[in-house]
């Protein structure tokens, strides 16, 4: 059974699209089968991996008028993409009723036909955001190495507290990962430090340098490892899924083994 992963951070323009995309990817690269879920209305995930209109977007499937309907990016990659629309969803479902379980819903009949699927939430703590937490094991929050970053990390934390509580007892913060990293920045590196402080092992080992090569890829409609397979940024997020698959590999053997 795949594993629901929540990218999450409601400060924008900290990696967080782009490193769905290439979590996705690099999952992809070790073998692994991964469906992508955008559910950001600014369709930055869709848009960046060139994905024309479809037919049937994510917005189609909340307000209940389609199942999940996958675009294939390359093999063992899929899509469900967004659109302008699903900006509109929060208020047309507000008066639903389990409205906070409508993707664990939608996710249920193709849960067995991936090994991840990884949701891009869009940069609030609406009810989208809600939706993703409610069905996820893991909370991914990528962190920009920057003081401003920082802020707001105590509400988040708070909002995935509740969510467990309250809606879905196996949500976890499975990992932070730091974003935009200049070791030879005396800021980065102490940013890192606050962020190891505040979370302790949460925080992944690999920390996403700062790269051209992964601001380029989008503009190319590609992951990084299409564009650029050798640059640092294709390295540092082949590394952090080999993370990713050993942190979830080492959950699963100990629930296996009670």
């Amino acid at each position: 059974m795949g594993n629901i992963i929540s990218l999450l951070n409601h400060k924008g323009g900290v990696g967080k699209t782009t490193s769905a995309i290439n979590i996705g990817a690099g999952l992809v690269e070790l073998g692994r089968k991964v469906l992508l879920i955008d559910l950001d209305p600014q369709a930055n995930l869709t848009l960046s991996l060139g994905i024309p209109r479809q037919k049937i977007t994510i917005y189609e499937c909340v307000r209940g008028e389609s199942e999940l309907v996958p675009y294939t990016v390359k093999q063992g990659l899929d899509v469900i993409t967004s659109s302008l629309d699903l900006s509109g969803a929060e208020m047309e479902l507000i008066n639903e009723a389990g409205r906070e379980y409508i993707l664990r819903e939608l996710f249920e009949p193709v849960l067995e036909e991936y090994d991840f699927i990884i949701i891009d939430c869009p940069p609030s703590l609406g009810l989208l955001t809600l939706n993703a937490l409610t069905c996820s094991n893991y909370v991914y929050i990528p962190l920009q190495t920057e003081f401003l970053a920082l802020q707001g990390l105590t509400k988040i934390k708070q909002v995935i507290d509740k969510v467990r509580f309250r809606l879905n007892k196996k949500l976890s913060i499975g990992g932070v990962i730091a974003t935009m990293y200049d070791s030879r920045k005396v800021l980065n590196r102490d940013v890192v430090g606050t962020i190891r402080k505040y979370f302790g092992s949460k925080v992944f080992d690999t920390y996403i340098r700062d790269n051209v090569a992964l601001a380029e890829a989008p503009a190319q409609r590609q992951d990084i490892f299409a564009y650029s397979a050798n640059s640092h940024g294709a390295k540092d997020y082949l590394s952090l899924c080999r993370e990713i698959i050993e942190r979830t590999e080492k959950v699963e053997e100990g629930v296996a083994s009670r």
